[in-house]
């Protein structure tokens, strides 16, 4: 058989790759915008810290949803691969290997969200340290959480390049997306990099610099899932690059 059965069903790997990429979408908005969202309180240590511990299996609910998301990069990783790997195979690996840096960093960064239920949680060996440095320490792992996000979006958004470019060229997807997703990790960078140089910046520019993240992920998303791929392109240029 000159092509494998991963070859012979584009289609199949694209419905699935749409699913896979709904579940991090609605994960992702769940977990920041209805769980975190609505527990941090900007600026107030002594608020944040109550509803924490008010709402303690809210708030693992929402980093054990992080994690759902996480595991969902991974073959969706694998999927972006094989979809796109017909246009430029090393581009389809570099577009991988920023991704599993992306992923790998996020899911470091999870674990800073279980310190403030560490700090909180009355433990005997705590109980010399003053209550408000202990909300004020929680709160601090928090500001450390939302720097790590903004550092793992800085590989993502090169995945976004990458992708786009991939996308643009390969004429089996629409090159609509391939100019979307490109912008997508150019917004990306610019507030992860305002976040890490100019701070005031980002407060300013934050959340609409993500919107258009948002519009350029949900597009290639729900293609996935209802267009999918033009699988007689996808052959001729599998076939090609074979």
């Amino acid at each position: 058989m000159a092509h494998s059965t991963v070859e012979a069903s584009p289609q199949a790997y694209a419905r699935i790759g749409g699913v896979l990429y709904l579940i991090i979408i609605v994960a992702g908005i769940l977990g920041e915008l209805f769980i975190r969202g609505r527990i941090v309180v900007s600026g107030d240590a002594a608020a944040t810290a109550h509803n924490i511990m008010a709402s303690q299996s809210l708030w693992r609910l929402g980093i054990a949803g992080d994690l759902i998301m996480h595991v969902c990069d991974v073959p969706l990783m694998l999927i972006f691969y094989v979809l796109l790997r017909p246009v430029n195979r090393n581009l389809a690996l570099l577009a991988v290997l920023f991704n599993l840096i992306q992923t790998a960093v996020m899911v470091a960064n999870e674990i800073i969200l279980l310190v403030p239920l560490f700090l909180l949680g009355g433990a005997k060996y705590l109980q010399s340290v003053d209550p408000h440095q202990l909300q004020a320490l929680a709160y601090v792992s928090l500001k450390v959480n939302d720097y790590g996000f903004g550092v793992g979006l800085i590989f993502f958004g090169f995945e976004c390049l990458v992708i786009g470019y991939l996308i643009f060229r390969s004429g089996y997807l629409p090159r609509a997306l391939g100019v979307l997703m490109p912008i997508a990790g150019l917004c990306y960078l610019t507030n992860s990099f305002a976040l890490l140089l100019a701070p005031a910046l980002a407060a300013r520019l934050f959340p609409w610099v993500l919107l258009p993240c948002f519009v350029a992920e949900t597009s290639f998303c729900l293609w996935l899932l209802v267009k999918g791929v033009n699988v007689p392109r996808w052959r001729e240029a599998a076939s090609a690059g074979s």
